[in-house]
């Protein structure tokens, strides 16, 4: 498949931004003084990423047959 907004893709690009997001929050946890503010939009913003991603997946699944 060369279509460059798949499904796949997205899912892809999707997993990445919330890897990218873990990895920027856990470097943001070790900053002292801690930013609760900016944790906690990150971790919100993770968390749109996360449903976005359940949702991609369904998309993905087939049916199956009743």
């Amino acid at each position: 498949d060369t279509n460059l907004h798949s499904l796949d893709r997205r899912l892809i690009e999707l997993s990445i931004a919330h890897a990218d997001l873990d990895a920027l929050i856990d470097c943001t946890a070790l900053v002292t003084p801690v930013d609760e503010l900016l944790v906690r939009r990150l971790k919100k913003r993770r968390l749109l990423l996360k449903d976005d991603i359940a949702r991609v997946r369904l998309l993905l699944t087939p049916n199956e047959p009743a």
